[in-house]
């Protein structure tokens, strides 16, 4: 966990991401998938992390309090070049039929691969790392489907979004 907060400290983009969070963000709310995974793959491929360069910076909360397009809009506010994209992961649990998630890390644990079910924010000052399956795969460029995973999903989504040209030593766990 320490190695991957010292990429995305080391990361000035990303370390002015999480501040944004911190200060605008939902209440309990985390940074996760490309934004943490992308930052650390291209970190031990030697490329500087880009939070510019993603889709979207996917923000996971669990707070009732506000819809999900205002969170966004406030943190637009504070970061507006950056592409936010705020999901309350109680209605997520609904809309794909698991029992409701009793914590983040319930809900991180069901996204499609382990290296991408890694969050991160910052409280009270301090990197915090999420990661309900470990961080092994994530600095080990392992690709894994957790609770049997559909396997073929998850290699239409390595070619779709070019994951094996930019990152090479990918591998899928198995191979």
């Amino acid at each position: 966990m320490n190695r991957v907060a010292a990429v995305l400290a080391a990361s000035p983009g990303h370390g002015d991401a999480l501040q944004a969070l911190a200060l605008a963000g939902p209440r309990g709310a985390w940074i996760g998938a490309g934004f943490v995974r992308n930052a650390v793959w291209d970190a031990l491929s030697g490329v500087a992390p880009d939070v510019t360069a993603l889709a979207d910076l996917d923000v996971v909360h669990l707070d009732e309090a506000s819809p999900d397009p205002v969170f966004e809009a406030t943190l637009r506010a504070v970061r507006p070049t950056l592409p936010w994209s705020v999901t309350n992961q109680a209605r997520m649990s609904a809309r794909h039929g698991h029992a409701p998630y009793p914590d983040l890390g319930a809900a991180l644990a069901r996204w499609p691969e382990t290296a991408t079910a890694v969050a991160a924010r910052l409280r009270a000052g301090r990197l915090e790392i999420l990661a309900p399956h470990g961080v092994a795969d994530l600095l080990g460029f392992v690709l894994r489907t957790p609770h049997g995973g559909d396997r073929a999903a998850m290699l239409a989504r390595i070619a779709a979004k070019g994951w094996r040209t930019r990152w090479p030593r990918l591998r899928l766990s198995g191979d």
